[in-house]
């Protein structure tokens, strides 16, 4: 071996130099990589619950619906996938840590949200919550920076302006239905008037209740006011037994006296109807009628007299035949 003539790679790599790649194969293999990342950024797929926004060069073209779709690779075209069937929730004055059968909620207060002033100047800790969806892709894409951030200011926005007209009893009681459909209709008037493409689904409000340092005095006040309305109650459910008693026992003796006055009424003029009917019948044969009259009063006489014994005129011992006694 000629020392003289070998170069330093030579003697530290000996086998260097003795294969070749072909440049045509390189230049293949870079063909082939290059064509399958062309044809792989040419195709992409919208999943079932959501819809493609096509930008080409930065400019809105249109949507795509779900499955898989081409578009001009190489950057050129660009796709944005948007869930348009999910119902998004955001939690206000709390929340989830492990969503399930029993949940499991953080422990950290969010009393900076939550706390709210009444419009009889009570104070309220509200919990609620906000579930929505995009409405329209390209306007929650580019009409509003944050859509998150955005719901959320204006939800705890709406919900102060519209709980500041209620009571402090009627948010904690009667109203709560009434401020959630006022709420969800305030806060979708206001995106729909930004152009967020935003829906509001649900607004609900999930536990009201006072600050923690007035819950004594309020579960005071309360068990009073339960108290009270148990007292009511039970007063009105004895009014309610003794009243309509009352009211039938007074009804029953009207008409036992109604009834009582009607039968003297009829008694009396069936008497004076029948007294003129014997006195028509005197008129017309005095003998006849005073005798119908004397053996009609002493029937009634014997009936009342109890025994009676019959002694013939002539008899001058009548005691031997009386058996004295007889109980009979």
């Amino acid at each position: 071996m000629d020392f003289g003539r070998v170069t330093p790679d030579e003697i530290i790599y000996p086998d260097r130099g003795k294969f070749k790649f072909p440049k045509a194969n390189i230049s293949i293999l870079i063909g082939v990589i290059l064509a399958f990342i062309v044809l792989k950024s040419a195709f992409y797929t919208i999943q079932p619950n959501e819809v493609g926004v096509l930008l080409r060069l930065g400019k809105f073209v249109g949507t795509t619906k779900p499955g898989l779709h081409f578009k001009i690779p190489l950057g050129i075209d660009k796709v944005i996938p948007v869930k348009v069937a999910y119902i998004y929730k955001e939690e206000f004055g709390f929340r989830t840590r492990q969503p399930g059968v029993r949940s499991v909620y953080q422990e950290k207060s969010y009393r900076d949200e939550s706390l709210m002033l009444t419009g009889d100047l009570n104070v309220l800790d509200l919990e609620w919550i906000i579930q929505f969806k995009i409405k329209d892709p390209f306007l929650a894409l580019f009409n509003i920076r944050d859509v998150h951030k955005t719901l959320r200011d204006l939800s705890e926005s709406v919900m102060r302006k519209v709980v500041g007209d209620y009571s402090f009893g009627e948010v904690l009681t009667t109203k709560r239905l009434e401020i959630n459909t006022k709420v969800q209709r305030s806060l979708q008037e206001i995106l729909d008037s930004y152009g967020a493409g935003i829906q509001i689904v649900t607004v609900k409000l999930q536990d009201v209740n006072p600050p923690d340092p007035v819950k004594p005095a309020f579960n005071e006040v309360n068990e009073a006011k339960q108290e009270r309305e148990k007292m009511i109650n039970q007063a009105w459910e004895v009014y309610n037994k003794k009243i309509p008693q009352a009211k039938g026992e007074a009804l029953k003796i009207v008409k036992e006296a109604e009834g009582y006055a009607q039968e003297v009424v009829n008694r009396a003029q069936g008497d004076a109807k029948r007294f003129l009917l014997l006195w028509s019948a005197y008129q017309k044969a005095k003998e006849v009628t005073l005798k119908r009259l004397y053996l009609e009063a002493i029937r009634e006489t014997l009936k009342k007299a109890g025994k009676k014994y019959v002694v013939d005129q002539d008899q001058k011992g009548i005691l031997p035949l009386l058996k004295l006694n007889d109980e009979e």
